[in-house]
């Protein structure tokens, strides 16, 4: 075992006494240890639950002869952080929890490992490191919170979001928003639409690291509770049979991931994620591929941002499960390929069916006939941009109008909110990017004020940061180089016309080559007084078509 290092034998006296000083019996110490990493805390409501995860991950663990022993690490709330400096320890965190994970795994050589996140740059920081220590691991998430009720619709945090715009406008009352705020998130669970933490719960079971339902049992749900039991008694049978992160984190694993991604229409920030992950499997993946996908995957899913149904819904219609099968009768998905049940994608799914056919729907009546995530190139980014396709109104799919130009967030949001951005216009916010940020703070909340002032579907946002997967309308991010970098985002300026092209993949300012190369030349990168993470962050990360990953 792994864990002979730290227990066994004459010279490791000491350190057994270590474990009795924990209350460890002779027995539970000569067992498989399995470390839990535990993201638990009391400001996510995504992880406010997770300690009662984690007791049922010990006791599935126990019943299966191991030892469990748990740890824990950070967790951001991007809706918390939303729209001020804490937003830039967002995506910042990713690394932080990768390298934390990694550091208690080496310095306990634990035989197993399991994960337990719940929201968006946890569960891919956890991933992450799974990749990079190679040691069998399995991941067990905190589920999604149900939608909430509002004047007699469903509802999510993103309404919210949205509401604020109204209320702007005096469309909605401020009474009426302060209601809204006590039904949107209605209890613990990751915001319940297809947003960025639900988008990766889900394709962590398409990747083969979490049991079925991973995704999509709702937080508040005891099946939530035993799928956690399972997660403990199964990551004694991948210690027992030596399954490891890299017999699952396979090329054809990631394939089927862009896949169910494209057919759920999930959150940009998967095209960060995605590739960061395979990055530690020593797979490479690149923005290209996203489209090559993108085009031969129709859209089953209308979730929210986009459409009406929540992660519940998904899970009531069959799950991802259901959804991946579907995928396979075209053909499209890698049925071979190992996952944390010891059982191939196959046999996980053979028997699984579609419940409800307008939530996921048949391959013959998509809701587009293309994927949900779209990339583009053009003079304006080189290296790529994302736009979640499947939240875009028909109307903004093409389009060109002049550049609002901003240098950060706060000053673009306040333009919004005062009535400044007219129709047509397209915003464009940078020196938000990994580096520039640093962080690459998500934009969350101009876009949907934007939203909620009925602009979505005539005004464009373009950043070289990035968007929450709760974000609608023509929102095109990590355009990449970003601006620090001297990418030609730095180059725009004030009524520059940008030309959108969505289905072409293109997107462009309309200014001659010469004319952007002198602006360039010209350009001199905005100095920001950096101490801390953040100043390390920034000498280290790079750009976003990378993933965000550090060199």
């Amino acid at each position: 075992m792994r864990s002979d290092q730290m227990k066994k034998g004459l010279e490791r006296a000491p350190h057994r006494s270590l474990f009795k000083a924990l209350g460890l019996t002779d027995r539970e110490i000569g067992q498989p240890m399995i470390g839990i990493a535990n993201s638990a805390n009391d400001l996510i409501p995504g992880h406010r639950h997770l300690h009662q995860i984690s007791e049922a991950v010990k006791a599935g663990i126990r019943m299966a002869g191991g030892t469990p022993l748990e740890f824990f690490t950070i967790g951001v709330c991007d809706g918390i952080g939303m729209g001020h400096e804490g937003m830039k320890y967002s995506l910042s965190s990713r690394e932080l929890i990768a390298d934390s994970v990694e550091s208690m795994a080496m310095a306990y050589p634990f035989d197993g490992l399991v994960l337990i996140p719940n929201c968006d740059k946890i569960v891919p920081g956890m991933l992450m490191a799974a990749a990079r220590l190679n040691i069998p691991a399995i991941v067990i998430s905190g589920g999604p919170m149900l939608a909430g009720k509002f004047q007699g619709r469903e509802v999510d945090l993103i309404t919210l979001f949205e509401y604020v715009g109204k209320a702007r406008i005096g469309e909605i009352t401020a009474e009426e928003l302060r209601e809204a705020e006590g039904c949107v998130c209605p209890g613990v669970g990751s915001c319940s639409g297809m947003f960025t933490a639900n988008s990766m719960n889900c394709l962590t079971e398409v990747l083969g690291m979490g049991l079925p339902g991973n995704g999509t049992i709702p937080a508040v749900q005891a099946e939530r509770i035993r799928l956690a039991k399972e997660a403990g008694m199964q990551i004694m049978e991948l210690v027992e049979r030596g399954i490891r992160p890299a017999d699952i984190l396979t090329r054809e694993a990631f394939e089927n991931a862009l896949t169910v991604d494209m057919a759920f229409g999930g959150s940009t920030n998967t095209s960060l994620h995605l590739p960061a992950i395979a990055k530690e499997a020593g797979i490479p993946l690149t923005l290209d591929t996203f489209n090559i996908f993108s085009e031969k995957t129709p859209h089953l899913c209308s979730m929210s941002p986009g459409g009406p149904h929540h992660l519940a819904d998904l899970h009531e219609a069959g799950g991802i499960p259901a959804l991946t099968q579907e995928l396979s009768r075209g053909g499209l998905i890698h049925t071979g390929t190992m996952t944390v049940t010891g059982k191939r994608v196959g046999e996980n799914i053979e028997r699984r069916q579609v419940k409800n056919p307008e939530v996921i729907r048949p391959l013959e009546k998509p809701y587009h006939a293309v994927g949900g995530l779209a990339v583009l190139f053009g003079n304006l980014a080189p290296e790529g941009a994302v736009v979640k396709r499947s939240a875009v109104d028909d109307a903004m799919l093409q389009h060109t109008g002049p550049a609002r130009v901003f240098d950060a967030e706060e000053p673009a949001m306040q333009a919004i909110l005062d009535g400044k951005i007219r129709k047509g216009d397209v915003v464009v916010i940078r020196y938000e990017g990994p580096r520039g940020g640093p962080g690459m703070r998500e934009m969350l909340s101009p876009t949907s004020a934007i939203a909620g002032i009925g602009r979505d579907r005539d005004v464009a946002l373009l950043t070289d940061g990035r968007f929450s997967g709760g974000s609608r309308g023509a929102a095109i991010g990590h355009i990449s180089p970003e601006a620090a970098e001297g990418g030609p985002i730095a180059a725009i300026r004030e009524g520059d016309l940008i030309e959108i092209d969505i289905p072409g993949k293109k997107l462009n300012v309309l200014i001659s080559d010469a004319e952007l190369k002198a602006r360039l030349a010209d350009w001199k990168p905005v100095q920001r007084e950096l101490k801390g993470y953040l100043k390390r962050y920034a000498a280290q990360v790079r750009s976003a078509h990378t993933g965000a990953t550090f060199a």
